[in-house]
């Protein structure tokens, strides 16, 4: 009579693990990632600074992951555009913003009506550098250093002018200006490659520029770096001198980083910094980032989302020290 009544229940555990084996769960299901093409969102068009950084990395994790990756470009509003695209997709991993994570965060502050909570609304996987903006002449300008910036802006007053490019670079040209008691016309453009002509030119006394634009003009004889905004030298730069140097109290060290969207499965996050890691710890990786001014940042998901909000909070009071007005 027992045998009887234990048979249907030993036939459903065996019904059970049959089923199981022919139906893999979504837990399963999800450590096949990456089983389809990713897609790279990248806050800059075609040709910038930015762009070529995240389609080195889209060719790089391509070949670890064994699956293509395509690069899209979602230039605007300070790469708030793109920082909204990849929050309301759908999240599975299959699309990565590749950004930077200080200029992410400075948004919150330069707008009067973000588009997303960057903190709540992104969710952080991997570093990819440390990297600073940097004060740049044309590189016939007598201007040798940042000294002698200084002393042209005052002697130019209010007819001093500057190129921007970035949200980094927009709040490190306000925060010089205004530590510095100097007045400056800043004329803000979508790359640097926009700004070049005019830099050339002799119409600009000067730009904010993004590393990885900066040294290439530098190392084409275009212009001439004079300073960076991080607190001490870089390692992949160490004959730049900062601008604490020069007693402009800045401490503006950038970092970009790769983000997805919040609720994004843990395996899936873990996965792509794993992804990501490898990349990073090549020798080919760090001698690109430091051809470009960076030096390799590598974290767990955990550390760049703190950074995250921690930069947030950061960037409330570059904003209000600067007294940049919000979109």
């Amino acid at each position: 009579m027992f045998a009887n009544l234990l048979k249907p229940t030993r036939r459903a555990l065996l019904a059970l693990a049959a089923a199981a084996a022919l139906s893999p769960s979504l837990a399963s299901a999800q450590t096949d990632y990456p089983n389809k093409t990713i897609t790279f969102i990248c806050a800059f068009p075609a040709g910038s600074g930015a762009d070529v950084l995240v389609r080195y990395f889209a060719e790089r994790v391509s070949k670890v992951a064994g699956q293509t990756i395509i690069v899209e470009n979602k230039p605007g509003a300070n790469g708030n555009i793109a920082a909204e695209y990849t929050a309301r997709a759908k999240p599975d991993g299959y699309t990565v913003y590749v950004h930077a994570g200080n200029s992410t965060a400075a948004n919150m502050w330069l707008f009067k009506k973000p588009p997303i909570d960057v903190a709540k609304d992104l969710r952080g996987v991997q570093f990819i550098n440390k990297q600073p903006f940097m004060i740049a002449v044309r590189k016939d300008s007598p201007v040798r250093d940042i000294n002698d910036l200084t002393a042209l802006i005052k002697e130019k007053g209010g007819d001093a002018s500057y190129a921007t490019t970035a949200t980094s670079g927009k709040v490190l040209g306000a925060v010089y200006l205004q530590l510095a008691g100097l007045q400056a016309v800043e004329v803000p453009y979508s790359t640097g490659p926009d700004a070049l002509n005019d830099i050339m030119s002799g119409a600009l006394d000067f730009a904010v520029l993004d590393p990885v634009f900066a040294l290439s003009q530098q190392r084409e004889g275009s212009i001439r770096i004079l300073a960076v905004s991080s607190p001490e030298r870089m390692k992949s730069t160490p004959d730049i001198p900062t601008m604490k140097e020069y007693g402009v109290n800045i401490d503006q060290l950038g970092w970009w980083g790769v983000f997805v969207p919040t609720g994004t499965p843990d395996d899936v996050v873990n996965k792509l910094n794993a992804l990501f890691r490898e990349v990073l710890e090549t020798p080919e990786t760090e001698k690109f980032l430091n051809g470009f001014g960076g030096d390799v940042f590598i974290g767990t998901p955990e550390e760049v989302q703190d950074l995250l909000v921690k930069t947030v909070e950061q960037w409330r009071g570059y904003v209000e020290l600067a007294k940049i007005p919000q979109n």
